[in-house]
């Protein structure tokens, strides 16, 4: 599959349910995105681009927001 070519409707979708465990723990944390954004040392954006699914998130930022949000990685990936 050549770089350039979208990624499939499968990884789409999980791409959104890790944003939307993201945006479920922070909700249930009462904080912020940029609260999330701050404890995790990213920015605002990132955070929300993340959630709503719009830049797929490199493990190291998934794994500085899992410690930000004091959950485990596997729960926000799973």
């Amino acid at each position: 599959m050549p770089p350039y070519a979208p990624p499939p409707d499968w990884v789409l979708a999980r791409r959104r349910a890790v944003g939307e465990r993201i945006r479920g723990a922070r909700a249930a944390k009462r904080l912020s995105q940029e609260a999330l954004a701050e404890r995790a040392g990213l920015d605002r954006q990132a955070i929300n681009r993340i959630e709503l699914r719009h830049q797929s998130p490199v493990l190291d930022n998934l794994i500085r927001i899992a410690a930000a949000l004091n959950v485990p990685l596997a729960d926000l990936v799973r």
